[in-house]
């Protein structure tokens, strides 16, 4: 967010026709150093009953602290968004059944 004093930015960024489609990812593993956040995105093959599971990276990013901070703020909020529309869809008067939001993996 802009302080009182600054006047707001807009990023254009633009997207290479390779890039458009991005893509798909089922795995990410995140570490971090005393200088860097790294999240390694995956996509592994769950279906496989063995030891060791196969797996290609698809995408590797590397991010600031501070950065990292605004975009677990940023993850957050977007799925507490989705919950709560997913929610909604699934009360009795919307048609849905008697689930509610899709739950989380920590709970």
């Amino acid at each position: 967010m802009a302080e009182p004093d600054e006047t707001e930015r807009h990023i254009n960024i633009h997207f290479s026709p390779e890039m458009m489609g991005g893509v798909y990812a089922n795995f990410a593993n995140v570490s971090f150093s005393d200088y860097e956040f790294t999240i390694t995105f995956a996509r592994v093959d769950h279906e496989i009953d063995a030891d060791e599971i196969p797996g290609v990276v698809v995408s590797r990013v590397n991010l600031a602290p501070k950065f990292m901070r605004e975009l677990a703020d940023a993850l957050e909020d977007s799925y507490s968004k989705y919950a709560t529309r997913e929610g909604i869809k699934n009360l009795p008067e919307f048609g849905g059944g008697a689930g509610g939001p899709p739950p989380r993996d920590d709970e």
